[in-house]
């Protein structure tokens, strides 16, 4: 690592932005660190990210919790955490291992692009013992690169290696419930306009009127994807964008209810209890007190 690929942008209440700024490797679009660097830089807060941190473990055990799930740190396992995920890395101190950050857009394959784009990736696993020496290879081999000096190597370089980790890693990464390793057209249109739309709009018809599908289609396609139906998808994603506002922005009810486009504070509590089976106040006293 050339240098702090990441930096403190600015705080709302006690969440951190964090923004990808690579030092010494101008336009770099792939850094990493070990596990050494991160415990110097890590205060133990939680923190939000503009880009892809992927992590794998040698040794050691600790934990790490995105979006409100503790996933544990342990020999040969990955952690993905993806750009907007609120995230804390916890109980590292004997975790050893190294961490690839990288742009959305640095992954130079059609399929390991769609693979780190998807918002319903598993967050952590184990890496099976017969995948183990061809993923450690590959970490390796970007891990030399992006050590070399900026006027000995290409740019794209790490890029290609990075991809090449990913494609290693694809079984893990690989989205829940997926039959193939290529994402349903339909759906991917879907997942990138409920991404889009999502605050404005709360209706599975909406999204199969503007993408030109009839709603069995897109059912079948989400279903085939996620094993959720469309509704579902977007009640998903919505609960998600609400616990964040609420555990880390520390908003009110009624503050969610403007921000997701619910007509009023209480029309949101309602959909937030029939999601969660708890008040949003309820739940965000719960998680604040933890």
């Amino acid at each position: 690592m050339t240098g702090r690929p990441i930096v403190e942008t600015g705080q709302v209440t006690e969440i951190r932005q964090m923004t990808y700024q690579p030092v010494g490797r101008r336009a770099a679009t792939v850094e990493t660190m070990t596990f050494d660097r991160l415990r110097e830089l890590n205060d133990g807060g939680t923190q939000r990210a503009d880009f892809h941190v992927l992590a794998v473990v040698d040794a050691g055990h600790g934990s790490v919790t995105v979006d409100f799930l503790r996933h544990p740190l342990q020999e040969r396992s990955a952690v993905w955490v993806a750009p907007g995920a609120v995230h804390r890395w916890e109980d590292i101190a004997g975790v050893a291992g190294h961490l690839v950050l990288f742009v959305p857009t640095a992954p130079v394959t059609r399929a390991t692009r769609e693979l780190v784009a998807s918002p319903d990736l598993i967050t952590h696993w184990s890496i099976p013992d017969a995948d183990w020496p061809f993923v450690d290879t590959a970490r390796h081999h970007l891990l030399l690169e992006a050590s070399a000096p900026p006027g000995d190597s290409s740019t794209e370089l790490p890029e290609i290696l990075l991809s090449a980790l990913i494609a290693r890693l694809g079984l893990g990464l690989r989205p829940r419930h997926a039959e193939t390793p290529s994402i349903n057209p339909v759906f991917h249109l879907f997942r990138s306009s409920v991404e889009a739309h999502f605050r404005e709009h709360h209706d599975a018809g909406y999204y199969a009127r503007t993408l030109g599908y009839a709603p069995r289609t897109l059912s079948r396609a989400v279903q085939q994807a996620t094993g959720r139906s469309a509704k579902a998808y977007i009640v998903d994603r919505i609960v998600l964008e609400a616990k964040r506002l609420l555990a880390h922005d520390r908003l009110t009810a009624a503050a969610c209810a403007t921000t997701l486009g619910f007509p009023d504070a209480s029309n949101f509590s309602v959909f937030f209890r029939k999601a969660t089976g708890m008040r949003p106040g309820a739940w965000q006293t719960m998680v604040v007190a933890e």
